[in-house]
């Protein structure tokens, strides 16, 4: 009630030793703190906060936008919301090197478990689009280090996502990650890759924890859990699938209540009032406050 059981040094902690386990984690992405309540209640592993979702729910485009405040506030509000380790996009870091140190933690503080850098130039885009425009390994280097040593729990992960794929082909793009592993990086999230047999590659190529983005509609194949669990990646997030699904839901009952003029043919399409309440504890609320008022003025 109220926030999660687990202090974020304990969901930072269990996220650590989940990398160690061998097993595929996988991150839904949530753009609200009731979509992460539901990823926690259907038995994943984790919470994805995507800053594409994190954009489109504030109508705005995927170019580096968002600031550090919005992206901290709406990141730590999913975060507390759950007992599942949460990890969040931080783009290119909002600036240079001491920005990075700063968004570092600015995110530790927000209770999330970890998060990913990327090397586009700003404004950045979204990673399965075309043209993007990269800083040099180098650049790319000084933020990694200085995320590291600004990070103060050893166990908030640091992962650096190289869009290198399309520009500088797959070589490039694991000569990059192996630079950003040199430079302090707990993991590598290689962004907009083919297929299995590329992910394959990046894995033979790179000893740290890797991850894999299952976005609708990009450019890399949707591979099933068991397959990239085959493959040894260790988190799949899924991060816009949630919003998608929304969206399209609420798009479809708003056709529905402007032509018919009443949504009661949707009724059986909406989560009820119970489930939302008890989804959200309400009893446990209604209880705690008998439990604190039980007295007269």
């Amino acid at each position: 009630m109220l926030s999660a059981r687990k202090s974020s040094a304990q969901k930072r902690a269990g996220l650590r030793a989940a990398l160690k386990s061998g097993k595929l984690l996988r991150f839904p992405g949530a753009f609200s703190p009731l979509v992460s309540m539901f990823i926690e209640r259907q038995g994943f592993e984790g919470v994805y906060v995507s800053g594409a979702a994190l954009s489109a729910d504030l109508g705005l485009p995927d170019i580096g936008l968002t600031t550090l405040s919005e992206v901290a506030a709406r990141g730590g509000a999913i975060a507390h919301a759950t007992d599942l380790p949460a990890l969040i996009d931080a783009d290119t870091g909002f600036g240079e090197a001491l920005n990075v140190a700063r968004t570092i933690q600015t995110l530790e503080d927000a209770g999330l478990c970890g998060c990913h850098l990327e090397d586009q130039v700003n404004p950045k885009r979204c990673g399965h689009l075309d043209n993007k425009s990269l800083v040099s390994a180098a650049d790319m280097v000084k933020k990694i280090r200085a995320a590291a040593s600004a990070r103060r729990d050893k166990n908030f992960v640091i992962m650096a996502r190289t869009d290198a794929r399309a520009s500088e082909g797959l070589d490039g793009a694991m000569a990059r990650a192996k630079t950003y592993v040199d430079a302090g990086a707990d993991a590598i999230f290689p962004e907009a890759l083919a297929d299995e047999d590329e992910f394959e590659k990046f894995r033979k190529a790179i000893k740290v924890p890797l991850l894999a983005n299952m976005t609708e509609f990009g450019k890399t194949k949707l591979l099933t859990a068991k397959q990239l669990s085959d493959l040894g990646i260790n988190i799949v997030i899924y991060p816009v699938t949630t919003l998608r699904l929304a969206m399209k839901t609420v798009e479809d009952g708003l056709a529905v209540l402007k032509k018919a003029g009443t949504q009661e043919s949707l009724l059986k399409e909406m989560q009820t009032r119970a489930a939302l309440y008890e989804l959200i504890h309400y009893k446990d609320y209604e209880q705690f406050d008998k439990d604190v008022f039980n007295f007269k003025l």
